[in-house]
């Protein structure tokens, strides 16, 4: 499969397999990926996820612009914004995402990156929106995201020439969490995916919703959606059982419960 999808130890883990074309992402692609979010999404089992892409030279590259044809697709299509959703297109996905960067991560990989709440890289992983190179832009939130997650002046290099910057450099700006060796990058994030997962589920998703939104709303409104979602959690089973452990020094199990 073009699109591989696994879940060990309530991790998913979703790999990119085309590596013959940088997994660049044609119509098929994008469905089976899209299928794969929502997976994400409605399993209650699945408590983190790790997208990735086989091989060495790229994590994706975006869409494949020699099966990429908009002219097959109606303009009544603008409206239906749930279709084959998408990480960065709006599908909302409270679970934690972890991205590792293998090589080339540019147009559409980008804007998925963007999307995901932890990325790990290689060094030499590249970075970059060369979308207005090809009389595009960066769809899919890259015009959003990127000047909320970069200095202005960077993100507007990035979008502007279509330029872009090292693994080091992505790093410096805290695009991404670290640079890893190639041999380190799946046990470093599976490492990261494994500690979110030990913890409890409903708590890490209300914290990273409570964290999404508060991009949009102002700081009143953000503190009283995170006092009602605070008030909420203490009546779960997985507070009681975080209380208990503490008590009784011994490691939590969380349900999600």
């Amino acid at each position: 499969m073009s699109v591989n999808f696994s879940v060990e130890d309530h991790i998913a883990t979703i790999t990119l397999n085309r590596p013959e074309r940088l997994n660049a992402l044609d119509e098929d692609h994008y469905a089976a990926l899209s299928a794969a979010w929502i997976e994400v999404r409605d399993n209650d089992d699945i408590r983190a996820a790790i997208i990735t892409g086989a091989g060495e030279k790229a994590f994706c590259v975006g869409a494949d612009l020699k099966s990429y044809n908009p002219a097959t697709r109606g303009w009544a299509d603008l409206w239906l914004t749930q279709r084959q959703s998408l990480l960065n297109r709006g599908l909302e996905v409270w679970k934690p995402v972890i991205a590792a960067v293998n090589g080339y991560c540019l147009g559409g990989g980008l804007t998925m990156m963007l999307a995901t709440d932890l990325r790990f890289a290689t060094p030499s992983a590249t970075f970059g929106l060369s979308e207005v190179q090809r009389g595009l832009i960066a769809a899919n939130g890259g015009t959003q995201r990127i000047a909320r997650q970069l200095p202005h002046a960077i993100a507007m290099e990035m979008l502007l020439e279509g330029t872009a910057i090292s693994a080091e450099r992505a790093a410096h700006f805290g695009l991404i969490n670290a640079v890893v060796s190639p041999a380190e990058l799946m046990v470093t994030a599976r490492a990261h995916a494994e500690r979110i997962a030990a913890n409890a589920p409903l708590a890490v998703q209300a914290s990273k919703e409570l964290a999404t939104r508060s991009h949009d709303v102002d700081l009143s409104s953000g503190l009283r959606l995170e006092q009602t979602m605070a008030r909420t959690l203490r009546h779960t089973r997985d507070a009681a059982e975080g209380r208990q452990a503490f008590v009784e020094k011994r490691r939590a199990l969380f349900t999600g419960e």
